[in-house]
């Protein structure tokens, strides 16, 4: 069975277009799934959520769709430096006044955490758990340098075994181990990668009979289009350099 990952969309209509019509193409595809932040930082997040509506692709709350849906007093997202710190409150306030209502309930509807049955529940097969951050808070950054005794410590959380995934977002930066038999999987970014590649990705994971196997996907789109309408706004024109430079700019 081939699923299809993403996270971190951040309300980058372009960047999920693009991708949407990358997964289409391909053709060899069962199954979607969004793993939360789909607004924040670009100027289209009732756009975001509501294409995600209707193509019928259910997710988890990322630490942005939950603060944003109930109004907390900001993002919960990590700051560098001070002027990141001053950035993340431009963007979660743009995004409290510009997000509407409907929006808010949707994320609102969000829940924290998916576990999967890919191969069917009525047999013994792998589970496949999906959150943002980590099984106990959307806000944590699971880093690919945490340790092999923190991985395992964390599929203690929601009781994974050997054969089983845990896949999540949040840092915007994508990779894959295994540890004891259990995978590890962080999808990367469609709309604000980290990674010096201003392409948006997602990640297939091909789960079956032989094991897993996690394919990370790269997908060009138009981000001029994406940074000229974050100039034209009010945002912060830092966010159209951010894509522009695969955040190393």
């Amino acid at each position: 069975m081939n699923i299809a990952l993403m996270s971190d969309i951040h309300a980058n209509l372009p960047a999920l277009e693009a991708v949407l019509a990358h997964m289409d193409d391909r053709g060899d595809l069962d199954a979607v799934y969004h793993l939360g932040d789909l607004v924040g930082y670009a100027p289209w997040p009732d756009e975001v959520v509501a294409l995600l509506a209707e193509r019928g692709i259910p997710g988890v709350a990322g630490n942005y769709d939950s603060t944003a849906a109930t109004g907390y007093k900001h993002c919960g997202c990590r700051y560098e430096d001070p002027r990141q710190e001053e950035l993340s409150h431009i963007s979660y306030a743009w995004t409290l006044a510009h997000t509407s209502s409907g929006t808010k309930r949707r994320l609102a509807a969000l829940p924290f955490r998916l576990d999967l049955r890919p191969l069917g529940g009525h047999q013994s097969g792998p589970t496949l758990f999906l959150f943002h951050g980590s099984p106990v808070l959307n806000t944590f950054y699971w880093t690919e340098d945490r340790s092999d005794t923190f991985c395992l410590k964390m599929a203690g959380e929601v009781g994974a075994k050997a054969g089983d995934v845990l896949a999540f977002g949040h840092t915007h930066l994508p990779w894959h181990r295994s540890v004891e038999g259990i995978h590890f999987v962080n999808t990367g970014s469609v709309g604000r990668p980290k990674d010096g590649d201003p392409r948006a990705g997602y990640v297939v994971l091909e789960m079956g009979a032989g094991g897993v196997r996690a394919e990370f996907v790269r997908v060009i789109y138009d981000v001029a289009r994406a940074a000229a309408a974050i100039r034209a706004s009010d945002l912060p024109d830092a966010f159209a350099v951010h894509l522009e430079t695969g955040g190393r700019g």
